[in-house]
């Protein structure tokens, strides 16, 4: 087995870690990071990729990546591979801590940036709808698509929602 590639949390590094209910979520993070990491790792060594993970806590969601040279079959088309691989990982850490994960993988930067191109176009869409005064409908996004337009919408001062059903749900901007 290979050492662990992954960087430890310190705790004390976090600014707003002052109250002890704020540091046990924290924790209770971190551990969701260290099982994912574990799980990951495992399967790195049974596909034979070489990779770094690292390890994050952002807001209320431990946040783990995978970095490497050559890991696009991880990622796969339109990050297919990359969300059945953060669904598993959710599940390991499910079954080893027996809560339920919200914890974000994110391998050779593809999430982070799809994240700025989709921030790019929710700033475009919600230009439009200032301008024309009408609700724009989107085209179907994945979960995280939808959530990073949605932040990135309310941020330009509109109202976004989601309709339709999955696989073709999406987001209309919505005038304020």
């Amino acid at each position: 087995m290979t050492p662990r590639l992954y960087e430890e949390f310190n705790v004390t590094d976090v600014p707003s870690a002052g109250s002890t209910a704020e540091l046990d979520r924290i924790r209770a993070l971190e551990r969701e990071g260290d099982v994912a990491a574990d799980y990951l790792e495992a399967l790195l060594d049974i596909v034979d990729f070489d990779g770094d993970i690292d390890l994050d806590v952002e807001g209320d969601r431990a946040v783990v990546s995978i970095v490497g040279a050559d890991l696009d079959e991880l990622v796969g088309e339109n990050g297919g591979v990359l969300d059945a691989l953060q669904e598993l990982t959710r599940l390991a850490v499910l079954r080893e801590t027996g809560e339920r994960s919200r914890l974000m993988l994110d391998i050779s930067g593809f999430r982070a940036r799809k994240r700025a191109e989709l921030t790019d176009l929710a700033h475009q869409v919600a230009d439009r709808v200032i301008a024309d005064g009408s609700p724009v409908r989107m085209s179907p996004m994945t979960p995280f698509e939808r959530k990073v337009v949605h932040d990135a919408v309310a941020a330009a001062g509109l109202r976004s929602e989601s309709e339709g059903e999955e696989p073709d749900r999406y987001v209309v901007v919505l005038p304020t």
